[in-house]
């Protein structure tokens, strides 16, 4: 069997159905930041435990939430607005199940869902996520846009979690990316003091791969501009009709809001 961890603040739109996809465990954690809406009634309607810590940030709440005594040896970690079909439950359970499995992190992806259809190529697919781990194995690090590290062997899953980041609408949308935008720009005013790794450019780890182009796109000029070209011409998000040109301009925008923040954050120092 699986627990699941579950991370919500004033997801009453989303938990009933993330909770419906993982009605397969019989140990259901919430780990809420002090909603204000009816997520911890719902919660609880489904027997779910809840567990209540202010936010601070993603690392340190998800740190927390790892900390928790569970039933089962391995955790399945999700966000609200994210489901798990019913045949990436099954490989799931033949992964935990296997006897002697050295993998103590299993990586996966995501198909994230936008005016109806997955944003296959416009939202950068794919992009890797830890998000299964055995019990008291894994940390995490950083304060957005989290990693996760594990002193034991790591694992990719073939299957995907299906996610709805659009269904509290636009403007939470939005809201929420502001604020990412200002951790992200504090974390990367620091970072850009540390030298380039270009050794992971070549790298096996998809985590360490992505985080050392990550730290050259940063130092780029036009990040904003380059991010849509990126998204909506290389990675073929035109071809995901007009909610991949949606959604590339969304992400551009964000990358915009993190430039001008760090030039905010630069002229204060």
């Amino acid at each position: 069997m699986i627990s699941i961890l579950i991370l919500t603040k004033n997801e009453a739109v989303n938990l009933g159905d993330c909770l419906d996809s993982v009605a397969f465990s019989d140990d259901v954690v919430i780990l809420d930041s002090e909603s204000t809406d009816e997520t911890v009634q719902i919660a609880k309607s489904y027997g779910a435990t809840v567990l209540t810590r202010p936010f601070d940030n993603y690392a340190a709440q998800r740190n927390f939430g790892l900390a928790h005594n569970f039933k089962h040896d391995w955790v399945l970690m999700l966000d609200a607005d994210e489901r798990v079909p019913k045949d990436f439950v099954e490989e799931i359970r033949a992964v935990t199940e296997h006897e002697d499995n050295p993998v103590t992190l299993y990586r996966m992806r995501r198909k994230d869902m936008f005016m109806g259809r997955w944003l296959k190529r416009s939202s950068g697919y794919p992009t890797w996520f830890g998000r299964l781990f055995r019990k008291g194995e894994v940390r995490v690090e950083r304060e957005i846009n989290e990693e996760y590290y594990t002193d034991g062997e790591i694992g990719l899953l073939r299957g995907h979690l299906i996610h709805y980041p659009f269904n509290k609408g636009i403007e939470y949308w939005l809201d929420r990316h502001n604020r990412y935008s200002s951790m992200e720009a504090l974390k990367l005013s620091e970072e850009r003091a540390e030298s380039i790794s270009w050794k992971d450019f070549l790298s096996k780890d998809p985590m360490l791969k992505r985080k050392a182009f990550k730290a050259l796109a940063y130092r780029l000029p036009f990040r904003p501009l380059l991010a849509f070209c990126f998204l909506y011409i290389f990675k073929l998000g035109f071809l995901d009709g007009k909610a991949g040109f949606h959604f590339s301009f969304l992400r551009s925008t964000y990358e915009y809001m993190i430039l001008l923040k760090m030039k905010e954050l630069n002229s204060k120092s």
